[in-house]
């Protein structure tokens, strides 16, 4: 069965250097009987200038908007829009900023705020001078200092309302894009909408849900909202206030809990991922984890070999950075030096492009320096130190495969880790494993490595020594491994999960119609669909509370509705 899907990206595919492109352009790929129409929100000009890689030919179009640069649409509101925009904003603002955290009836405010902006966005445009508008600010003030709001945002000053009115207007802008109509190429007229992440990228899905009745699918393989939380997202440099900071988790907070209640089906990527969904409101019902598909060939011909790697040679690969705690594991590379000096670390990888990993590699370097000063005899020549930085793909490590040849054991030490793909390119690689029990760690390994607990340089040593001076255990380790990487982080795996839920969504969904097909010469074929899909009903059991809705579905679909 054909299936149109509207996959909606943030920050992602099809830009070249987009982070989920990979997993994007692998499903776009591995589904060459489904159709797709690509929306694309970009987060910089950096990443715009990047430029787009070449879709498959089942990508019929590809829609791009930019999150990062102001768009005016030269709208202005007389006093009637004005009036309505300024109630609008206020339901949304009381719920952000509303103490009582999981209630039915701030999540209704929230819902209300955001659908009646959406629609004043469609029938007059002009978002983007409303939520820089004086009235905007007074708004969010006012809500700031209402009854019953948050302790964290009553402080706030005039300067955090600007910054927070600056980001609201960016992470609503995609309330007013053309994408949303019943014609060819909009949102209107697809099967399936799967969003990227729980954030802006969802928010056309919700209105494509909320103006056309298009089933929602949501993909989260690392959640964002935890960013917003910690106030990291993005890796701004500028500190944030914290009353700023407060409004920013909570405004994200109820955005992600209102796109998991509207969504059909919400696929995270691991057990880390989908915890922070479920108490985020997400229904457990909905719920299917679907791990990530990866490239394996190059790391598969590593595993199916009989070479197990040099036993005396520990390998790390990642992006260096302050999570990734390097200095655990050069503590624990040191106590491990101490019982067998012929040990060496290789660190495989280069800095993060922001923030601080430049700094953090130095800092690295420098404590590698101190903790193994050159040697004048012993096993080394002068000049040598036992742990060597190597840039992934430069000279000294040709390919990340070779690297992980080379291993006797494969490490991660992280200290706040989301999926580790290290981990699972070990795992394809037949290596043991010793690694930190953070992020989704534990339930990728199940069983075919060594866990111990972060920031524990004794307990990561130990592990390794015990790995070291085993050969058996290191082998049957990394042939378990192995396999379970096969088993469970394959393209084709990844591909067939997400093929079955658009047919389950599809199925639980009224096809709606505008037009009779035609053949290549505009004829039309009579009898080019069966008359079921005609019928204006749903076809599984509602649950009392969308029965309104289900209702108001079939009859857009006997109306006419959208095209597929």
């Amino acid at each position: 069965m054909l299936v149109r899907i509207g996959l909606v990206t943030d920050g992602g595919y099809p830009y070249a250097n987009g982070e989920s492109g990979p997993w994007c352009d692998r499903l776009v790929r591995g589904l060459h009987d489904h159709e797709f129409d690509v929306y694309a929100l970009s987060r910089s000009a950096r990443q715009e200038r990047s430029g787009l890689v070449d879709p498959p030919p089942q990508v019929h179009r590809v829609h791009t908007a930019p999150l990062w640069a102001p768009v005016d649409d030269g709208g202005a509101y007389g006093r009637r829009e004005r009036r309505r925009f300024a109630e609008h904003l206020g339901r949304l603002a009381l719920a952000v900023c509303d103490e009582r955290a999981d209630t039915d009836e701030r999540a209704g405010g929230f819902a209300a705020g955001l659908y009646g902006l959406a629609e004043l966005a469609r029938e007059h445009g002009g978002l983007y001078a409303a939520l820089r508008s004086e009235t905007a600010l007074r708004v969010l003030e006012s809500a700031c200092r209402a009854p019953g709001a948050r302790r964290s945002v009553r402080d706030a000053a005039v300067a955090d309302h600007l910054a927070f009115a600056h980001e609201l207007e960016r992470a609503l802008r995609p309330l007013s894009l053309d994408w949303y109509d019943t014609e060819e190429g909009g949102l209107g007229s697809v099967d399936v909408c799967h969003a990227t992440s729980a954030g802006p990228a969802a928010l056309p899905g919700l209105l494509a849900k909320r103006f056309f009745g298009v089933p929602l699918l949501v993909t989260e393989y690392g959640v964002r909202l935890r960013a917003h939380y910690l106030g990291t997202d993005g890796g701004r440099e500028e500190p944030r206030s914290a009353p700023l900071r407060a409004l920013l988790a909570a405004f994200h907070g109820a955005l992600a809990a209102e796109v998991y209640r509207a969504a059909s089906l919400v696929t995270p990527g691991n057990a880390h991922a989908r915890r922070w969904q479920q108490r985020c409101g997400a229904d457990r019902a909905k719920l299917r984890t679907v791990h990530p598909g990866m490239e394996a060939e190059r790391f598969i011909e590593v595993g199916e070999g009989d070479d197990t790697g040099d036993r005396d040679t520990l390998v790390w690969v990642g992006v260096i950075e302050p999570a990734k705690d390097l200095e655990t594991l050069l503590h624990a590379f040191a106590r491990i030096r101490e019982e067998r000096p012929q040990t060496r670390l290789r660190i495989v990888g280069g800095p993060a492009g922001t923030g601080e990993g430049p700094a953090y590699l130095a800092h690295c370097r420098t404590l590698a320096a101190q903790l193994f000063p050159d040697e004048a005899t012993g096993a080394y020549a002068v000049g040598e130190n036992p742990v060597s930085f190597e840039e992934a793909g430069g000279p000294e490590s040709a390919e990340l495969a070779d690297a992980y040849a080379g291993a006797g054991i494969v490490v991660l030490s992280s200290a706040v880790e989301g999926f580790p793909v290290s981990l699972v390119e070990a795992m394809f690689c037949g290596r043991a494993t010793v690694s930190t029990d953070v992020g989704a760690v534990v339930e990728v390994i199940g069983g075919t490595g060594l866990v111990v607990p972060a920031h524990n340089p004794k307990a990561f040593a130990d592990a390794c020594l015990g790995l070291l001076g085993d050969d058996g255990r290191r082998r049957r380790l990394g042939a378990a491994a192995h396999s379970r990487a096969l088993e469970l982080f394959t393209i084709s795996q990844n591909v067939t999960a997400f093929r079955a839920a658009y047919l389950e969504i599809v199925s639980h969904t009224p096809v709606r119609r505008v037009a009779q097909a035609v053949g290549a010469g505009g004829a039309p074929l009579p009898f080019a669909a069966a008359a079921e899909v005609y019928v204006p009903v749903r076809w599984a059991t509602e649950a009392p509370g969308d029965r309104r809705e289900a209702v108001g579905a079939g009859a857009a679909a006997g109306a006419g509705g959208r095209d597929v």
